[in-house]
């Protein structure tokens, strides 16, 4: 049976009626063991049935003794484990058992003791048991969910313990005899198949008074919720709203809040968060977030109670992003605007007096997570005047400049430059919808001077560690970046005061200067890499070029593939015609006004191809006017109209000095090609040099090898190389010597090589008799040398240099 089917049969029951399971056999057998017995580990047959029916059986005076001993008697043969073939029988006698317990407390006992039961491992005799009988486990484990009505603390707590158990199962006190322990996640999934979830959070609206088990039915559910199936039946139960509602329910403890933030965040992570969403964007809840997230916020001052309080602030982020959620009705969105800048704008608030943030992790963490959901509330635009009132932009720019060098501040280094990125990429989202307080507060005055310190030589050194600091390690690189993203998102609304403000403060001139300073891959330049993706969108709009880009066709050198098939037709003057249409559909016009920015006369970085496509580029103007006055000229002659004289000779004249200019580019471009086809060939010639000279070189060196050689292995060659020698030598002299000349033989006698020789210098060896033969002693520097003259010679005695002179008696 699979475990859908088993979940679609379980139903709710009532403590104390008759339970229908589906079990092979008629008679279930319970273990009475004999002492010798039990040693051995094995079951002694009973019959269950006996137990059940005598429970179900009223009205004698000495009944309740007979049932307290039966079932104590069965909870003694139990004490090892529950096999499932005895599953279904003994969860009967449990629910028995608890339908007693309101007019008869003692029964209380033996319900605990079967739950106690219930936490040891399930036993198993067959290797099919699992699934013979998942179906009576999963009602039974469900029953434990409809046991919590009773009106019984501690069968309550007790099946709160049951249950905890589950997800950490004990091994069996003792093995028994041909039994085996079921897998360690088989209640786990059954406790799933049989809705235990559900039922589970249905009762926690019994304990709204009652402290100590709505903690422990928190505590299950924080167990429960680890299953993505349980989270998906308790949101069915409406869990999130009714554990959220009740945050801040007396709990001197503080469990309650802590088990109840996690377990919404389970349902967060493993249910629908839609649906979670949806749940908890109701006033009641986001009342009850508010006033935790204010009491930690401003009186929490553990390391617990700070960890949280960032739970519940990612938890309201995420409840934020639902446009129904109440919050600035319930007044949280403007106290968590109060606190994302009280530390840059200063405030009179007394919510916030005294308050400070300390640079630990936590502290850190809420600071990004203010400016996370400052980025949320943005996108609502009925928060825009609560984010005017909090000053946010104001906030935000006191981290847009150059950081501070000696200047005491709650953050390190490395926590300051991640907080200034983020600042800068939260204003990227928020600036566009405060535009009049992005420009009362000067903005672009602050990103633009924020940048030429990035430019500078400025030593910095980076950490660049976080998400935004991504390849800005010991540079500014990030700064760059982000920084250009919160102009690119100002300049993208088109708003005439910030673009008119901007050409004021000269931001092209400054943009214009990464960019020339831009280097990418392979050493390469920003105006290379324009005119490349010039190069890249002409081929695929169809533009002709020969295979060195020259202009084809010199009266046409812009058309596109498009152009041509196009027929030119008489419009309207307020409609643009197909030439004027190309401007706007393709990057050519952008890539021309960049390049004119850049000035084309002094590009850096480009080659022989990109100054024939840059000859083009430079026409772009000249080209795109002479392209409009010819279709002019065409829809005039189709509508059948004459020009007076001098219009028409005007007219033929700007599509002449058009056409000119086309060819003028066109042969300019010629020009560069053939000068660089000259360079090429100079270039190879010097390359074709360069290794003939050093083919030449080689072969010389092979020769001379070859000749030394020769002389070392041949008597004949080794004369004959000797008497050029000489011959060499001779030829060298004077003929005739000057007077007074000495002459300086330079034959070295005896010497049979025939390669020239460094200086030969004689030395004679020290004749043995000066230092007393092989056996003298060797030490001599350490003997006083005799006064009589002569060749040094050994002595007898002598006294050592430094031997002080005895004294000599008078």
């Amino acid at each position: 049976m699979s475990t859908a089917e088993a979940a679609a049969t379980a139903q709710a029951r009532a403590p104390g009626s008759t339970i229908k399971f589906s079990s092979p056999r008629q008679i279930p057998v319970v273990g009475v063991v004999t002492e010798d017995e039990e040693a051995q580990g094995v079951f002694k047959p009973v019959d269950l049935n006996c137990v059940i029916k005598l429970l179900e059986e009223t009205g004698k005076d000495d009944l309740e003794e007979k049932q307290l001993k039966s079932v104590k008697k069965m909870v003694q043969c139990y004490q090892n484990g529950l096999p499932l073939r005895d599953l279904a029988q003994i969860f009967k006698i449990l629910n028995l058992c608890a339908g007693k317990i309101k007019k008869q407390p003692h029964f209380i006992e033996p319900a605990c003791n079967i739950l106690k039961l219930c936490g040891l491992p399930f036993l198993k005799k067959k290797v099919s048991d699992e699934i013979t009988y998942a179906e009576d486990t999963a009602n039974s484990i469900a029953l434990l969910g409809d046991l919590m009505i009773i009106p019984s603390s501690e069968l309550r707590i007790q099946i709160c313990k049951c249950i905890i158990d589950f997800y950490h199962a004990e091994p069996p006190k003792q093995h028994i005899t041909g039994y085996q322990q079921a897998s360690s996640s088989y209640k786990i999934k059954m406790a799933e198949v049989g809705g235990l979830a559900k039922t589970m959070v249905q009762s926690l609206v019994l304990f709204e008074n009652q402290l100590v088990e709505k903690l422990w039915v928190l505590k299950t559910l924080q167990h429960l919720s680890a299953s993505e199936v349980n989270c998906t039946l308790m949101v069915k139960a409406q869990a999130a709203s009714g554990i959220c509602a009740h945050l801040n329910d007396p709990d001197p403890s503080g469990q309650l809040l802590f088990r109840s933030s996690e377990i919404l965040w389970n349902l967060l992570e493993k249910s629908s968060k839609e649906e979670i969403i949806q749940q908890l964007s109701n006033l009641e809840c986001l009342l009850a977030l508010k006033k935790v997230f204010k009491n930690l916020f401003t009186r929490g001052l553990s390391h617990y109670d700070r960890q949280l309080r960032n739970d519940i602030l990612v938890i309201t982020t995420i409840i934020s992003q639902n446009p129904g959620a109440p919050m600035i009705e319930c007044g949280f969105t403007r106290d968590l605007i109060l606190f994302a800048t009280f530390n840059e704008v200063k405030s009179q608030n007394p919510l916030v007096k005294g308050l400070k943030f300390s640079n630990s992790y936590e502290d850190f963490e809420l600071k990004k997570l203010l400016f996370n959901i400052i980025v949320t509330f943005c996108k609502d635009l009925s928060t825009i005047q609560l984010l005017i009132d909090g000053k946010v932009i104001l906030a935000l720019f006191t981290y847009v400049k150059k950081p501070e060098k000696h200047k005491i501040v709650e953050w390190s280094a490395a926590q300051y430059e991640e907080l200034q990125l983020h600042a800068i990429a939260t204003l990227s989202s928020v600036a566009p919808f405060l535009i009049d307080e992005y420009m009362l507060y000067q903005g672009n005055a602050h990103v633009l001077a924020f940048l030429e310190w990035c430019d500078s030589e400025d030593s910095f050194f980076s950490h660049g560690n976080s998400f935004h600091g991504t390849g800005g390690r010991g540079n500014k690189f990030a700064q760059m970046r982000y920084s250009l993203r919160l102009l690119r998102a100002m300049v993208y609304l088109e708003h005439e005061t910030i673009h008119k403000d901007l050409c004021e403060k000269r931001a092209i001139q400054q943009l214009i200067a990464y960019v020339n300073a831009w280097r990418g891959k392979k050493d390469q330049t920003a105006a290379s890499l324009l005119i490349k993706l010039w190069r890249k969108e002409e081929k695929e709009l169809g533009v002709k070029r020969d295979k060195h880009g020259k202009i084809v066709d010199t009266k046409k050198p812009l058309f596109t593939s498009f152009q041509e098939e196009q027929k030119i037709t008489p419009l309207p003057a307020n409609c643009p015609t197909i030439a004027v249409m190309d401007v706007a559909e393709n990057i050519r016009a952008k890539i021309y006004a960049v390049l004119g920015k850049l000035d084309f006369e002094n590009l850096p970085g480009l080659s022989a191809e990109d100054f024939v496509t840059l000859c083009i580029i430079h026409r772009y103007l000249d080209f795109k006017i002479g392209e409009i006055w010819n279709e002019i000229y065409e829809e005039i002659k189709l509508e059948k109209l004459r020009p007076v004289t001098t219009d028409k000779k005007i007219l033929e004249s700007i599509i002449t000095a058009s056409e000119n200019i086309g060819k003028m580019v066109a042969s300019l471009q010629s020009e560069m090609i053939e000068s660089q086809a000259c360079q090429d060939v100079q270039n190879e010639q010097k390359v074709y040099t360069k290794v003939q000279a050093t083919h030449k070189q080689r072969e010389l060196a092979n020769k001379s090898w070859e000749n030394f050689l020769a002389r070392t292995s041949n008597v004949k060659t080794l004369k004959k190389a000797k008497r050029l020698q000489e011959k060499g030598i001779e030829s060298s002299r004077y003929s005739e010597h000057p007077p007074n000349a000495v002459f300086h033989p330079t034959d070295i006698k005896g010497l049979h090589t025939t390669v020239p020789s460094g200086g030969v210098v004689t030395v004679e060896s020290t004749p043995a008799r000066l230092v007393g033969g092989p056996l003298a002693d060797t030490d001599i520097t350490l003997k006083k040398l005799p006064i009589r003259g002569g060749a040094l010679q050994r002595v007898k005695a002598v006294k050592t240099v430094n031997e002080p002179e005895k004294s000599v008696p008078a």
